[in-house]
């Protein structure tokens, strides 16, 4: 599955990008396959796997503020991997060939 979340302080006294540098810095540490970009991080892996990397990554936002804003996508396709590349693959390659 691919997982696309945004997650932010609410009401914090402290910068808004440490806190999200310290949940982007979670998920790279996971292991699993990830992008960010200006809006969001994707991450690509199981079910539990990746809703375990998206709560501790809130939880440690949650640590800055007592309210957090949490913004989630999911594509749950079972049985396909790579899609966090293979779908923008995809797209460039009809892109390229029209």
């Amino acid at each position: 599955m691919l997982v696309a979340f945004s997650v932010a302080p609410l009401g914090a006294s402290e910068s808004v990008a440490d806190a999200v540098a310290e949940a982007v810095r979670i998920v790279r540490e996971s292991g699993l396959p990830n992008r960010t970009d200006a809006m969001f991080t994707t991450i690509e892996g199981e079910w539990d796997e990746v809703m375990d990397v998206v709560k501790r990554a809130t939880d440690a936002v949650g640590a800055h503020a007592g309210r957090v804003s949490l913004v989630l996508k999911a594509d749950i396709r079972p049985g396909h991997v790579g899609e966090l590349d293979g779908k923008v693959r995809r797209v460039e390659e009809r892109l390229a060939s029209s």
